[in-house]
């Protein structure tokens, strides 16, 4: 979300639109502050609020980033409702893959909200479907994705199978099914090597789960690796794994689509509104490495299979970039514009 966030700000701010933009974790004021647990929330609360009721008078709508979830009740919420208050039109963009999951729980407190936005952009059809069971009306925008920062390598000389992972290392994303498919592929094709790019609190247990599996020496963690960065680690895979039990519209299967490279992904979510099996990507089950592992093994031995899917995926995935994305997204944004506009004029 941050990543889109930042891309949207600049090519918004390319075409000349003034952009104010007001963080959810801003740093603390007096920065002592941040030393005070339980307290701490209140000195960047707070001051979050004042900003946004001061900037609904300034500027023409709010584009609320939204996630489910502690977040959706302190910082979405609170801005659907002061841009009401002050006749300030709000878009709110949900994403996440969790947001059934979330409105069965609480839907009670968040469809009121959710109603009393001006508009809700979803990034997938998957989204899509989960609101309209909740009587939510949204509009699907996609996710941006920057093909000047992710291209195709150029075809070198032959090497064994180079796996990437581009998931945090979080319970949801379920790196231990990569390392233990990639340990299966690993004993038929010596040499394979993997590559799992990204942080979390599991690390110190994904490393060790590696060397459990004999294929620690094979196995690079990067940790956090920049946009520019992961760029790089596209070009130097054949395959892409999203091994995640939940998701929405990963923006790592994108970039990876974009980059060339062949993506073996779990068929959750909104996966499967975004790639079609055996046509964009291959398909499999969550928490199923057997399953992953012959996937990845039908592309080595398939060099026809996993050209054609790259081949596939780097035409899909143009509709993704801002050219496409961009008359979408000011559809939505003149909308809930006019809407207030006319809602003054009847009211004067």
């Amino acid at each position: 979300m941050a990543n889109q966030t930042l891309q949207l700000i600049g090519l918004l701010e390319g075409e000349g639109h003034q952009v104010e933009v007001i963080q959810v974790n801003a740093p603390y004021t007096p920065a002592w502050a941040g030393k005070l647990p339980g307290l701490r929330a209140l000195f960047r609360l707070v001051p979050y609020l004042a900003h946004l009721w001061g900037a609904a008078g300034r500027v023409q709508l709010f584009h609320v980033m939204a996630n489910s979830g502690w977040s959706w009740h302190l910082f979405a919420a609170p801005a659907i409702w002061i841009g009401h208050l002050r006749g300030c039109p709000v878009v709110v963009n949900y994403r996440g893959g969790e947001a059934d999951v979330f409105m069965q729980k609480s839907q009670r407190w968040v469809r009121p909200s959710l109603l009393r936005a001006d508009a809700v952009v979803v990034p997938s059809g998957f989204l899509e479907h989960v609101f309209s069971k909740y009587g939510v009306p949204t509009t699907v925008v996609p996710n941006i994705i920057n093909l000047e920062r992710f291209s195709a390598a150029v075809p070198g000389a032959a090497v064994p199978l180079r796996v990437l992972v581009a998931r945090n290392l979080e319970p949801i994303y379920d790196n231990e099914t990569a390392l233990r498919a990639f340990a299966l592929v690993a004993a038929r094709i010596p040499g394979a090597t993997m590559v799992v790019a990204g942080s979390g609190p599991l690390r110190a247990d994904l490393e060790q789960l590696a060397r459990d599996l004999g294929v620690a020496a094979a196995v690079t963690f990067t940790g956090r690796v920049d946009n520019a960065g992961m760029g790089a680690l596209y070009r130097g895979a054949d395959v892409m794994l999203n091994p995640s039990t939940v998701d929405n519209m990963p923006n790592s299967v994108l970039e990876a689509l974009a980059s060339g490279v062949a993506v073996v992904s779990t068929d959750v979510g909104g996966v499967p509104f975004m790639v079609e099996d055996g046509k964009t990507a291959l398909l499999v089950p969550p928490r199923a490495p057997q399953a992953m592992a012959d996937a990845m093994l039908r592309l080595a031995d398939s060099p026809e299979l996993a050209s054609r899917l790259r081949a596939a995926g780097l035409s899909y995935v143009q509709q993704y970039a801002w050219p496409g994305v961009r008359p979408r997204l000011l559809a939505v944004y003149r909308s809930v514009t006019n809407t207030s506009l006319a809602k003054v004029a009847s009211h004067s």
